[in-house]
């Protein structure tokens, strides 16, 4: 029998059959769960505040943290960071090991996931939308952004807002105002340039510069200091420096000669520069 040729012996090597075969989501996900069960065995014997204690429910976590990045995903199209969503889901997964129960015979991931995904539809609730919606539309936000995603794949393009109501059994006016509601979980800056038209902000585009707001801090400063004046001198000055009279139709009004006004008006101004520190 002639010996082999130095190709035959490549083929030989190889051979599919004789290469070990990289695991699949299935088995990772059979061997994750099997290593929970063993490692809740040993939690529920071991006392709380052990440091093996400790050790075990770090290890718990850790081979369940597939079960929080797969819950995370749901949640991509929020635009939020990933990495903050799988922390809030983790303190969700933390939660559920503290209180899952081996004895009443319900897989962990099935106990978890409602834990882990409640966890973090509360932190998109309190802390990433920046206007409240109403739970209705809110509710109703999901079930758009689930059809948009679906019929983009199916027609390899976005879909259009008719075909979402179509898809979803509702009208468009609804669809268009659950598009409106999801842009509640990001503000944009007044001062952000708009994309694709190279203009400035909004804020530089409809603010304006008020001539009246310098003013501001010196009419509070003189009505201040005007309530230390006695109740004649406040008329006087009132009467000349906002009702703009001249110092003879101040002596009218008020029944004195127009030099008693201007000796009234210099001793309130002296009063009032003696009272101002900013000035002293």
């Amino acid at each position: 029998m002639p010996a082999p040729t130095a190709s035959e012996e490549t083929a030989s090597e190889g051979n599919p059959s004789q290469v070990p075969e990289a695991p699949t989501r299935e088995s990772r996900g059979a061997d994750a769960r099997a290593l929970t069960q063993v490692l809740f065995k040993e939690f529920s014997r071991l006392e709380p505040g052990t440091p093996e204690h400790a050790r075990v429910r770090t290890a718990l976590i850790e081979a369940n943290l597939p079960l929080v990045r797969y819950a995370a995903a749901r949640f991509r199209s929020r635009n939020e960071p990933m990495e903050d969503v799988i922390q809030v889901g983790t303190i969700g997964l933390i939660n559920a090991i503290d209180r899952f129960d081996p004895d009443r015979g319900v897989q962990f991931p099935t106990f978890a996931m409602p834990t882990v995904v409640g966890e973090i539809k509360r932190y998109f609730r309190d802390n990433v939308r920046t206007v409240h919606v109403p739970r209705r539309l809110h509710e109703l936000w999901v079930q758009v952004n689930g059809a948009t995603e679906d019929l983009t794949v199916l027609h390899g393009r976005s879909p259009t807002t008719a075909e979402i109501a179509e898809r979803l059994k509702i009208g468009e006016d609804e669809v268009l105002a659950c598009i409106e509601a999801g842009r509640s979980y990001h503000a944009t800056s007044l001062e952000a340039a708009q994309e694709g038209d190279g203009l400035p902000g909004l804020l530089d585009r409809i603010g304006y510069e008020d001539p009246a707001l310098a003013g501001v801090e010196h009419r509070d400063l003189v009505r201040h200091l005007l309530v230390q004046l006695p109740e004649r001198e406040q008329r006087i000055l009132l009467l000349r420096y906002y009702s703009n009279l001249t110092q003879s139709q101040i002596s009218a009004e008020l029944g004195v000669s127009q030099m008693h006004v201007s000796r009234l008006l210099s001793r309130s101004f002296a009063r009032l520069r003696s009272a101002n520190r900013i000035d002293a």
